[in-house]
């Protein structure tokens, strides 16, 4: 009998649940945060999650920040934590991610996230800044169509910060939001990823 295949960027994960503990350690911050099978990073917070949160720019002053495709909850959690007068919008297709986010921030007492599927975020909502380790693995196409929803929620002038390993496409992705009008900077490159910020027009 075959195993079924299951990815993170499913609604609901086809592998059965299988929680654990994982560490989040950052400045200032030491949390233990619950996983499961499913789940992006879920043996542990990814390599270039902790890339992005180490090296993109502190939470700018703001109402509305978004981490998009949010796992359980890592990124969402720290910019809550650093911008407690901000609403971090926390959103995933995928279910299992969305009630740890939620656990997770209830533990680590960021009651400003609100987390919730992407359908859900209301259509007058702005960002300040969009924070992301985006899903990569789901394929160019769909990968360009999920960044031309979410970028152009941008407030004018304000940063997009995504993570993206370099070998699974970083320079192309940023010669291509180059293309669709952002104006693209390598902040970093570290540990086989990138960090790219994106601004949209003022």
């Amino acid at each position: 009998m075959s195993i079924p295949k299951s990815h993170y960027f499913e609604a609901r994960p086809a592998v059965a649940s299988r929680p654990r503990t994982v560490r989040l350690r950052l400045a200032g911050l030491d949390l233990e945060l619950q996983s499961d099978r499913g789940v992006f990073g879920s043996k542990g917070v990814d390599l270039g999650t902790m890339v992005l949160l180490r090296e993109a720019p502190a939470p700018p002053p703001g109402d509305e920040l978004l981490d998009l495709g949010c796992g359980y909850g890592p990124i969402a959690i720290v910019l809550a934590r650093h911008a407690p007068k901000a609403r971090v919008w926390a959103i995933d297709v995928n279910e299992r991610a969305l009630e740890l986010t939620r656990a997770n921030a209830a533990v680590a007492e960021a009651s400003n996230v609100s987390v919730c599927l992407p359908g859900e975020v209301p259509a007058e909502v702005r960002f300040d800044a969009i924070y992301s380790n985006p899903p990569v693995r789901v394929g160019k196409g769909p990968l360009h169509r999920l960044l031309l929803e979410w970028l152009p929620r941008l407030k004018p002038g304000a940063p997009a910060y995504l993570v993206v390993q370099r070998n699974l496409g970083a320079d192309s992705l940023a010669a291509w939001l180059g293309e669709q009008g952002f104006a693209v900077t390598r902040l970093k490159s570290k540990k086989g990823f990138r960090v790219l910020e994106a601004k949209a027009a003022p």
